[in-house]
């Protein structure tokens, strides 16, 4: 474990964590599974209709680009928020996976609303669409249900988390208020692909590793005249300073396991409150598993201790 007091390494994985890992070893070994690495099953996703909790709420909110989803409790709704930026690699529209992610964030947050955006993505919709999406979702939060800021927390996972961090600085470069508190699991902080773990985890990463034909290295979000270190693309390459507190979420197994480490040194630096927790044994978004194994629950137990911290 770091001496850092702020940076936590788990313990050792369990047991339902290692055989879902080595499960998804397995999967991306096959052609479907090379397929999810491309992205190409994330571009049209087939699923059943959502069934939406009959404990809670859904609410369609149509843009004139995009559509949002709205979600709080029949009773006993807290006045709080959580604007959830789902991941994808920017290629992927929302799915029921990021709308049971909505449901944990209410439940997590004591039964607060989220707003859940299916922004557009790529490569019909290249840069800068999902952060003009999110500045739009953020300003209506703002405007229209008239949340005050200290209200609002940003959620992401992948590249939502990458989102997340650069509607941030975007947020703080043009004077808007920012949120209480930003949620980054595992978040994609750095599209140049700089950090070390691109090297060290490419035999290990269950998901993207042992090719280089996955959407990592083939983002489709950014055309070639994009800079990729370019803060509301790579939000490692910003400046921190004045961002509200952040609970960073990573596997020790992801290729992107350098993409956290590295923005949640570079905002500690720069005097943001940073908690950031390492998972050992855990692939990229390992909270997908909800409860089924004990590292998922715990992460969401910590975004539960983070959102009451935020909101006392």
């Amino acid at each position: 474990m770091s001496k850092d007091p702020e940076r936590q390494k788990k313990k050792e994985a369990s047991i339902r964590g290692i055989l879902l890992r080595e499960m998804i070893k397995d999967v991306t070994a096959t052609q479907k599974g090379h397929a999810f690495q491309t992205g190409e099953l994330r571009k049209h996703p087939k699923e059943p209709p959502w069934k939406c909790p009959p404990s809670y709420v859904r609410e369609i909110v149509t843009t004139d680009q995009f559509d949002m989803e709205y979600y709080y409790p029949v009773e006993n709704a807290r006045n709080k928020v959580i604007l959830q930026l789902h991941g994808g690699g920017y290629i992927g529209p929302m799915k029921n996976a990021y709308r049971r992610f909505s449901i944990m964030y209410s439940k997590c947050g004591n039964g607060c609303h989220v707003l859940t955006i299916d922004y557009r993505v790529a490569p019909e919709y290249p840069y800068p669409a999902a952060l003009v999406d999110a500045v739009t979702a953020y300003r209506w939060l703002l405007e229209e249900k008239e949340y005050d800021p200290l209200d609002i927390v940003i959620g992401g996972d992948s590249a939502g988390g990458g989102l997340a961090l650069g509607l941030c600085h975007y947020l703080k470069d043009h004077e808007m208020p920012l949120p209480a508190g930003i949620v980054a699991m595992s978040p994609w902080t750095d599209l140049a692909l700089t950090g070390e773990s691109y090297e060290t985890n490419f035999e290990n990463d269950p998901l993207f590793g042992k090719t280089k034909d996955s959407m990592i290295y083939n983002c489709p979000y950014l055309t070639c005249e994009e800079d990729r270190t370019d803060p509301y693309v790579s939000p490692l390459y910003g400046d921190f300073t004045g961002f509200p507190p952040v609970l960073f979420q990573v596997g020790d197994q992801e290729m992107l396991l350098s993409d956290t480490l590295l923005a949640s040194e570079k905002a500690k630096e720069a005097g943001v409150k940073v908690k950031t927790s390492v998972y050992e044994g855990m692939f990229h978004v390992f909270q997908m598993g909800l409860h089924l194994f004990p590292e998922s629950r715990q992460a969401w137990e910590e975004v539960h201790k983070f959102l009451n911290k935020m909101w006392k």
